[in-house]
């Protein structure tokens, strides 16, 4: 299969798995940022970058530093209210999502687990989208189900010509 061919099948078949979950339970499980991750993982799929130690890693300290700002600057104010120009609850979250984005910057780089999608995940959460922790770890959760999917379709590819070498030997 061609590579840009094959590259977007993985992506959808990705994003495919946490959507069925979403739709199925009716959790939080399909949010902007896990789009770009999906992406990154079927790019770039046995590189560094796609860890599971990064991008699990990153989208967690997205989310604890997006709560943290949330809570500290912002709480019961959203993104989906439009609140009025120069208004000290758009200041409020305006500062959430730096705040949170700043931390979510230096914790990655801190512990090495740079993911740049997890950086769209911190404000998802500090903008007042996804502000439980519940919904918190079901961010994580939804990530941690797009690397396994990753890594089971990863083992699938590998295993796949080996059986059909087989086969017509």
């Amino acid at each position: 299969m061609d590579d840009r061919a094959g590259t977007t099948l993985h992506t959808g078949l990705l994003i495919s798995t946490t959507a069925v979950i979403a739709w199925l339970f009716g959790l939080p499980m399909l949010f902007p940022s896990l789009g770009p991750s999906a992406f990154v993982l079927a790019l770039f799929q046995d590189s560094e970058a796609t860890s599971t130690r990064r991008v699990v890693g990153g989208h967690a300290i997205g989310v604890v530093a997006g709560l943290l700002a949330y809570h500290l600057l912002a709480a019961g104010i959203s993104m989906t209210a439009t609140t009025a120009p120069g208004s000290l609850e758009g200041l409020r979250l305006a500062a959430s999502g730096v705040l949170a984005t700043t931390l979510t910057a230096g914790g990655m780089l801190a512990t090495d687990t740079r993911h740049p999608p997890a950086c769209a995940t911190t404000l998802i959460v500090s903008l007042g989208l996804l502000t439980t922790v519940l919904e918190g770890v079901m961010i994580v959760l939804a990530v941690v189900v797009l690397v396994s999917t990753h890594r089971v379709l990863l083992a699938s590819e590998r295993i796949g010509p080996r059986y059909g070498k087989r086969l017509r030997s």
